[in-house]
């Protein structure tokens, strides 16, 4: 028998030992891929790993023999134009010099500097540390540290930068970066930093800093290697996340589409390009409805929309890719351009159905030049120039039937009078229990304005109250908040009479019936209806925007009393038991804000399974005194019938209803 050769054994149990745990490595730096490279986004071997070396103008980064002097020379790739075209054209940086940055970009700029950092607008900004403190929040709303880690200020500090020339900027917005990208993992603990929503957002706007700052002398190597790195796992998160109907699905393929097309170096960026372009075709039909009106029935989310579809078209056209996108994908976004048109206050303000701000006047006019010269509608033109170039458009009332929108108006002037209705389906989160309600401007003067959405965390009663059915210009059973039961009974406009009719089944057994007759292009008339057989407390609540009024309360009126421009009056028509009740009216046209407003109620019982009728007036008046308007049934018909007719005599008689 040999003897046994124990050293050899011994040698050959530590080379598969080791050959084990070099294995197990591996298999653990790639399952946990995502982890590992949020902490370790400095490593040039995992950024190698991650990259096509055989991809046009690699060569050099591919004969490398280091990894030190790859990255270098990946660097140059970069530097000499290798990255995808972008609308931010690093060629523009010398003639941006003094004429680039606002003054508000410098005073987010100089307060990044000192780390005074700005998260949710409405909020102060806070100094967040020598080592910025990213996670921790020092509000209740947690808006405030998720919209931190969209780093709106860096975007600020680039602008600043080029507007400057400063270095300093440069240096400091590398400080901050590198900082995040060490202190920052995608973990648990730092959830608040990576949403998807955040990471989609990053993953577009690093491209633009990308483009900025790469020429500094502070873009070094290394910082590149843990910029792509990076980059890297973002796409590499996003692909696993799709929040399908949603507007987050459009700023998480944003995310992807725009780092896979600015570096399509990377292994995974044909894949990363062609999953974003499906889920951004595939969104087209799943969350616009057929009259164009993004399905969360919130202007500002719908604009915003209209944004994330649009870039990623756009930047895919720069690099030639616009192909890939399905051919009715551009004749949706033009659809949905109508829409701010139609249905926002004809100074360009917004109604503020659902969680929306008001905003300022004009504030979509160069995005319609821009799509007037896309899409050659010269009736774009005519909004983006307030009606000094292109063609008036045609309708002056206008029906999103699918989105249950509508709206009247007598000229497309910015002081044109302007009623916007709601009576839609449930928009999700971001939409408000309120149909029937409506919004009314005449002479450039908002009169009786949505409430708004104050605030979306940290307040729960706060962003409940402006919730509520009963704080809307629409009828509750209770003071009960409302269904979406929404139908589109007639929509007819014409010359001189434009008439509109929904329905909602608000509530068991009660549904709230609305007719609006726009009269001469003058005033309104407006029947609601109470049908079915529930019983209780029914209230037709109104609000005006803040100021005096006059209440009349023996001729069932009220009136706004501004001293100069336009006012209003509601007058409703009396009847046994019909009562007016002042309550409380709060106005929040942005985030944060809130001012209280005149707010009151027609109250009557319901007492018997019968239906009930009430018919208001609003009158748009330019003069000393509001005009005298009186209604009567020319004939007596059923609460709840197909019929309706009514005699108006406001200086002049006119016979209105409709036949269902």
């Amino acid at each position: 028998m040999k003897p046994c050769n124990c050293t050899a054994m011994k040698h050959e149990m530590n080379k598969w030992t080791n050959f084990f745990l070099i294995f197990v490595s591996i298999l653990f730096l790639l399952t946990n891929r995502t982890v590992l490279a949020s902490s370790g986004t400095d490593d040039p071997v995992l950024l190698l790993s991650r990259l096509n070396l055989d991809a046009p103008g690699m060569e050099k980064v591919k004969a490398a023999t280091d990894p030190q002097e790859a990255i270098k020379e990946l660097w140059s790739v970069y530097r000499n134009g290798g990255a995808g075209k972008h609308p931010v054209s690093r060629e523009d940086k010398r003639k941006s010099l003094q004429n680039y940055a606002s003054a508000r970009d410098f005073e987010l700029a100089d307060d990044a500097m000192k780390h005074i950092l700005c998260g949710a607008g409405g909020h102060p900004s806070f100094f967040r540390g020598e080592e910025i403190d990213w996670i921790n929040n020092p509000v209740a709303d947690s808006e405030w540290i998720w919209q931190l880690n969209r780093m709106g200020f860096w975007n600020a500090m680039a602008k600043v930068y080029w507007h400057t020339g400063d270095e300093k900027y440069a240096a400091e917005w590398v400080r901050q970066f590198l900082q995040w990208t060490k202190n920052t993992p995608n973990d648990r603990q730092h959830a608040n930093a990576w949403r998807s929503i955040e990471a989609g957002i990053r993953g577009y706007a690093w491209m633009s800093l990308f483009q900025h700052f790469l020429d500094s002398p502070h873009f070094t190597p290394e910082v590149l290697t843990s910029f792509l790195n990076s980059c890297y796992d973002h796409a590499a998160f996003l692909m696993k996340k799709y929040s399908k109907s949603s507007n987050w699905a459009l700023m998480e393929a944003e995310g992807i589409a725009y780092i896979a097309i600015m570096f399509p170096q990377f292994k995974d960026a044909e894949a990363w390009r062609k999953e974003a372009f499906r889920r951004l075709n595939a969104e087209t039909s799943i969350q616009v409805y057929p009259d164009g009106h993004q399905r969360e029935l919130c202007m500002g989310y719908h604009v915003g929309c209209i944004n994330w579809f649009f870039r990623t078209f756009e930047l895919a056209k720069m690099n030639n890719l616009d192909g890939e996108f399905d051919p009715n994908y551009l004749k949706t976004i033009e659809k949905m351009c109508e829409v701010p048109m139609k249905i926002s206050f004809p100074d360009g303000r917004h109604t503020q159905f659902g969680d929306d701000s008001r905003g300022q006047p004009g504030q979509e006019r160069r995005q319609y030049r821009h799509w007037a010269a896309l899409f050659n509608r010269p009736d774009f033109l005519y909004i983006a120039s307030e009606g000094k170039e292109g063609i008036c458009p045609e309708q002056t009332a206008n029906a999103l039937p699918q989105s249950g929108l509508y709206s009247f108006r007598n000229t497309w002037a910015p002081d044109a009078v302007f009623m916007a209705l709601k009576c839609g389906p449930d928009g999700g989160w971001h939409c408000q229990p309120d149909n029937g309600t409506f919004v009314l401007s005449a002479g450039g003067r908002i009169l009786m304005p949505d409430a708004g959405n104050y605030i979306y965390s940290g307040d729960p009663e706060g962003r409940e109250w402006f919730r509520q059915t009963r704080v809307h210009k629409t009828l509750t059973l209770d003071h009960k908040n409302s269904r979406y039961v929404p139908r589109l009974l007639q929509w007819k406009p014409g010359d001189k009479l434009d008439i509109l009719v929904v329905e909602n089944d608000s509530y068991d057994d009660l549904t709230h019936r609305r007719a609006v007759f726009f009269v001469d292009k003058t005033y309104f008339v407006i029947v609601d209806e109470a049908i079915g057989n529930a019983t209780g407390q029914l209230d037709l609540h109104y609000q005006l925007s803040p100021g005096n009024i006059l209440a009349e309360k023996d001729n069932h009126k009220i009136s706004t009393t501004y001293a100069d421009g336009w006012n209003v009056a509601v007058q409703m028509q009396p009847q046994e038991g019909l009562k007016y009740v002042k309550e409380e009216g709060l106005l929040s046209s942005e985030y944060l804000k809130k001012e209280p407003c005149p707010a009151f109620a027609w109250q009557i019982h319901k007492k018997t399974t019968e239906g009930i009728r009430l018919i208001t007036v609003l009158t748009p008046y330019n003069t000393a005194q509001a005009p005298d308007v009186q209604i009567e049934m020319i004939e007596e018909t059923p609460v709840g019938g197909t019929k309706l007719r009514l005699r108006v005599n406001a200086g002049q008689i006119t016979e209105i209803g409709y036949d269902l």
